[in-house]
This record gives C-alpha cells, structure tokens and sequence, in this order.
C-alpha cells in the first residue's frame, strides 16, 4: 500500500489551494520585499527679486547694488538701472525663495546704512 493518502469524493475533500504570493512577499521565511518607488520631485519655485524706483536714490548707487549684490556687469547693471528709473521696477535676478530673500535683505541693509530710500521687493516668478 502507498503511504501517500488517497482523496476520493467519499472519505475526504482535497486540501484548499495554495494562494497566490502577494506582491512583496516572499515565500518560506516571512521576509518582505519592499520595491523603491522613485519619488517625483518637483524644482523649486523661483522668485524674482526687484528694485522699485523713488525720487531721491542715486542712480550711480542703484548701479552699484546692481553689480555688487546681484554680479551684473556695468552695462546691464545701467541698462537694468534705467528699466527701473522709467518703468518704476526692474528685475535684478531670478533665484530661489531662500537666496531671493536674502538678496532682498541684504539690499535693504546696505539702502539704510547709505541713507537711501531705495526699496527690494520678491515676487514669484
């Protein structure tokens, strides 16, 4: 006689089947597979910082903010100081949000500390 059992419709019904696996799962010693999931980052938003025009700031210190705070060259920090002198804003550079409101600061410092009413803004981009 076979020692395997014998199912037949009388005596036994046949053991239920083996579920399928389970995604991340790993059959025998209850280990799970955790698969990466490549996370979708977005840029960062960027920030326009912006000089406003007044009536009492020289022109000569405007171009002197330009090149030393935002690193424009003596042409494009005049043609930018113009921008602003007839449309009344001008945009020095676009950055992120920590270093465009550091520029703005650091501007409005250096404005005080020369005694000028000269104003920073940041905007979205």
């Amino acid at each position: 006689m076979s020692s395997s059992p014998v199912f037949s419709s009388r005596n036994q019904s046949p053991p239920p089947p083996t579920p399928p696996l389970q995604p991340g799962r790993d059959e025998g010693d209850g280990a799970t597979v955790v698969e990466r999931q490549p996370q979708k980052t977005e840029p960062p938003r960027l920030y326009q910082v912006l000089l406003l025009n007044d009536d009492f700031t020289p022109m000569e210190f405007v171009v002197m903010v330009l090149q030393e705070f935002f690193r424009h060259d003596l042409d494009t920090a005049t043609q930018i100081m113009l921008k602003i002198h007839h449309e009344g804003r001008g945009v020095c550079g676009v950055y992120t949000k920590d270093v465009a409101a550091t520029k703005v600061e650091l501007v409005l410092a250096a404005s005080r500390r020369a005694g000028h009413p000269l104003q920073c803004i940041m905007e979205a981009a």
